[in-house]
């Protein structure tokens, strides 16, 4: 089987049988792509659901022209074709061979295996970029608290040298994907349409930028449309990709939350929400996924995310305290004796000794530690509060 022949039944069978489609992929990891096309096209012992969708499609014309003139069409827009055993191939998106959902549910639910093919637009290599990512993903309609924290994620993840993945919509995939282009870092944005029509078109300028310094990848050839179905199949090729799936904000019934679904079902992916205000529509996915999804972890921030990403013992996120005080690090009875005292007023050691109940000697050792530290000044014998600031 030389390279060509499978590159170009891989072409094919993706627009044959859509992305994610178990028969095919079951198929093509038994016999190969060539031969698992020629047996969907030709034998009719072949899944018979399987070979109907191939002879609708199949309407518009035969499959290896057809993927023949996908080829052509990726090279005039700048995009190319990456397959399995390509050096830039994510082998990890390979994990969702593992996904095993109830049955009964629609195709949705059921063609979740790994890709066949992808293209991609830009020079950065896509496994390499991959490798240290992570998706940040929320609602359309973001508040402007959603907006602010995907933007402070998404700069922070990239300052510190994490691609961010997201969807390229509106609202949080959007402030993701531009905060990680200001911080001079790398965004992917994963698309539910072919890699030269970036869907929306609202943000064709952000696409542009994306290709400059990122990459649009995308299961669908040059060309195909952005159906809305596509968009649940693009979701679990975002979480799959990723180390960590991140939400933002998601309404009750989100694309997000399917998302972190699918983390939730590959080894390894961490799947991650942050809470909103509690009386906010947008935040009652996470709040939900929170409280009902097993393992999703509450992140607040960039430090958080890393952390349960990251390398273990090396990107810990520094825990959260009020502010530190001087008096802060004395031993108890230095802070007692501190305590005894009443501003503006003097203190011999009998008396501090009398309001703590420590005794005589240690009182007399403890003021000596409490005046060398500049706490308190002695006059003789008779002790005030430092009238200095901070010690």
């Amino acid at each position: 089987m030389s390279a060509r022949a499978d590159r170009l039944a891989r072409v094919a069978l993706n627009w044959l049988l859509e992305p994610g489609h178990l028969i095919g992929w079951e198929m093509v990891t038994a016999y190969g792509a060539p031969e698992a096309l020629w047996r969907i096209l030709h034998d009719p012992s072949c899944h018979s659901g399987t070979r109907n969708t191939a002879a609708a499609r199949m309407r518009a014309g035969d499959p290896l022209q057809k993927a023949e003139a996908l080829l052509d069409r990726a090279e005039r827009v700048g995009a190319r074709l990456i397959v399995p055993g390509d050096a830039e191939w994510p082998g990890q998106v390979d994990d969702l061979r593992t996904i095993d959902l109830p049955r009964g549910r629609n195709h949705v639910d059921r063609d979740t295996r790994p890709p066949l093919c992808l293209w991609a637009r830009g020079s950065l290599p896509l496994a390499a970029v991959l490798a240290r990512s992570v998706a940040v993903v929320g609602a359309r309609a973001a508040t402007e608290y959603g907006n602010r924290m995907a933007t402070e994620i998404g700069f922070d993840l990239a300052s510190r040298g994490w691609t961010v993945v997201s969807g390229g919509a509106f609202g949080i995939d959007g402030a993701a994907h531009r905060a990680a282009l200001r911080a001079g870092g790398v965004t992917v944005a994963v698309l539910a349409c072919g890699v030269d029509r970036p869907y929306p078109a609202g943000n064709t300028a952000l696409f542009e930028k994306i290709t400059e310094t990122g990459l649009l990848v995308s299961e669908w050839a040059p060309g195909e449309d952005p159906l809305r179905h596509r968009f649940l199949v693009r979701n679990r090729l975002i979480a799959a990709a990723t180390r960590g799936t991140v939400v933002v904000e998601a309404a009750a019934r989100s694309g997000a939350i399917q998302t972190l679904g699918r983390a939730h079902g590959l080894p390894g992916r961490v799947a991650m929400a942050v809470p909103g205000p509690v009386g906010s529509a947008m935040s009652v996915g996470c709040h939900d996924a929170l409280r009902h999804q097993p393992g999703t972890r509450l992140v607040t921030g960039a430090a958080d995310i890393v952390e349960e990403v990251g390398t273990i013992g090396a990107d810990l996120a520094p825990r959260l305290r009020g502010t530190t005080r001087d008096r802060d690090h004395l031993d108890d009875e230095s802070a007692r004796l501190l305590e005894a005292f009443q501003a503006g007023r003097e203190a011999t050691p009998d008396q501090l000794s009398a309001r703590t109940g420590i005794d005589a000697r240690s009182t007399l050792r403890r003021l000596a530690l409490l005046t060398e530290l500049g706490f308190v000044t002695d006059h003789d014998g008779v002790y005030t509060l430092a009238r200095r600031g901070s010690p």
